[in-house]
């Protein structure tokens, strides 16, 4: 959580962290400024300090929106320097910051840089003013130390906000159920007024188009994968695919506040009309599987046993896992869960048993989703929710939804 990362900064010998870059889909900008209407804006948060932001002249409003110290790019003259420097941006956008630094009084010690910019260009920028603040010591936060390892806690807001997350999702899933039932089969294909197949890209489109009217946006697309790509875990489908019965359907849908807030991710596997015997055993397994781990949810454990405890259930069930053959492309094949805020993949993480701050704690925030993939028999089967652990040290879902495999059909 925020109240962390002083206390977080000093352990790690910090005496800043730099956040650089827009105010929307800026995970770490968003995490202390909100989702601001900032073209490119620097932070500066310095232990026991108001937070420093530095922003265009245009969007002083929105950066007051923060309630952090304002510094405005217009008070320093970069065409003058630019002049300066004989028409060397990089070298001029380094003495601005230098300026920038020595006017907040941030010229020594450990300042950690985060945030979304080209990296080439900032770079090229920050090896400069390094040689100009030789005292400065320019750095990335590399094992997560400090803002991941605040943001791997969530407050009652940060609930709050994932918690309607889920509720618009769930939602549009349900929509995309009376969707698909609701429209004509011919033969074994689902068919639109017009005659034509129902597509992929069809479907698709029309969850973008929900998401958008209820206040939320998938930049990191959407997987809605039919048959053979359902056995693939991360094919987001093939547009032109039609829709027929009886093939898996993988529902993977991971959407975010508009404007890049914070996101929510649920997977669901589906049949339409019918499903084969096979296909039934194998999702029996799955949900088995994610029951069995459900239940085994324990405050201060590392989510890397529950890693391994999916590979030993799903073995016995006698598929191949990652744990026996890395490089597995049938049977279970990825990790069972990641943690889920500001981004759809980040701390507590599933891989790093030997990490000794990776546990679940109150205000973790996680999915548990193990799944079964067999590409060359043509189907995949996946089942995932996102949990988080109560101030009591509960677990729960956030948002609640049917696992049946078979879609029955409401036309014919």
């Amino acid at each position: 959580m925020k109240q962390q990362i002083d206390a977080l900064m000093q352990q790690n010998g910090a005496a800043a962290l730099w956040i650089s870059g827009a105010g929307q889909h800026n995970p770490a900008m968003v995490y202390f400024t909100g989702i601001a209407h900032l073209t490119g804006a620097d932070l500066f948060v310095i232990p026991g300090r108001t937070p420093i932001l530095c922003h265009g002249p245009m969007e002083r409003d929105e950066a007051a929106k923060s309630g952090f110290q304002l510094i405005s790019y217009a008070d320093y003259d970069l065409n003058a320097l630019i002049k300066e420097t004989n028409g060397d941006l990089g070298l001029a956008s380094a003495l601005r910051y230098k300026q920038i630094l020595e006017g907040i009084n941030l010229t020594k010690g450990k300042v950690l840089l985060y945030g979304l910019r080209d990296v080439g260009p900032f770079l090229a920028v920050i090896q400069q003013l390094q040689k100009l603040l030789p005292e400065l010591e320019l750095t990335g936060d590399v094992n997560d130390a400090i803002l991941l390892e605040a943001r791997a806690t969530k407050d009652e807001d940060e609930m709050d906000r994932i918690r309607a997350m889920g509720q618009l999702t769930t939602r549009v899933v349900g929509n995309t159920l009376d969707l698909l039932t609701s429209h004509k089969v011919q033969g074994d294909m689902l068919v639109k007024s017009d005659g034509s197949p129902l597509t992929i890209g069809d479907v698709k489109t029309q969850i973008n188009l929900w998401l958008t009217a209820y206040g939320a946006e998938n930049p990191e697309d959407t997987i809605f994968a039919i048959g053979r790509d359902a056995g693939v875990p991360h094919s987001s489908g093939t547009p032109s695919d039609p829709i027929r019965l009886g093939r898996t359907i993988v529902y993977d849908i991971f959407p975010c506040e508009q404007g890049g807030g914070y996101f929510y991710d649920f997977t669901r596997t589906w049949s339409l009309g019918y499903a084969t015997d096979e296909v039934h055993q194998i999702h029996d397994q799955v949900l088995n599987t994610y029951n069995q781990l459900a239940s085994e949810l324990r405050v201060g454990i590392n989510p890397a046993i529950l890693q391994q405890r999916t590979c030993e259930l799903l073995e016995a069930y006698g598929h191949e896992t990652v744990r026996t053959n890395p490089r597995v492309s049938s049977g279970y094949v990825h990790s069972l869960g990641h943690g889920v805020g500001l981004d759809v993949h980040e701390k507590p993480w599933f891989s790093r048993p030997k990490d000794d701050s990776n546990i679940l704690q109150p205000g973790s925030v996680f999915t548990l989703e193990p799944g079964l993939y067999y590409p060359e028999k043509g189907y995949g089967v996946r089942l995932e929710d996102t949990y988080f652990v109560s101030r009591d040290g509960k677990f729960a879902k956030f948002a609640d939804f049917p696992m049946d495999l078979v879609v029955p059909m409401k036309a014919g």
